[in-house]
């Protein structure tokens, strides 16, 4: 049985992570496919009660990689909340027809 790799990429990834970021990715995309605003520390505690452990940098990391086109194209809103203090909001998938 062969292990899913998933298209992550970076001057310091290595292959070992990519089951890491993916399980990020997901935790990620399942918390913000709601549409609402988060902050990275909102997002870390909800990752949290799903079993998913993801410094606030990776948290960054996985919001920008689903930007990506080979992550989906989403769409992420930024809003200050606070100074030094952002909220992120993941907008709905654009439809196809």
């Amino acid at each position: 049985m062969s292990e899913i790799t998933l298209p992550f990429d970076g001057a310091t990834y290595e292959p070992e992570d990519s089951m890491r970021f993916g399980t990020q990715l997901w935790g990620v995309k399942r918390i913000m496919d709601d549409g609402n605003w988060r902050t990275i520390p909102e997002l870390d505690k909800k990752l949290r009660l799903i079993g998913i452990y993801a410094t606030h940098q990776g948290i960054s990391a996985r919001l920008r990689d689903l930007r990506k086109a080979k992550f989906g194209d989403r769409k992420v809103e930024r809003r200050k909340a606070k100074p030094g203090l952002y909220e992120y909001r993941l907008l709905p998938e654009e439809a196809l027809w």
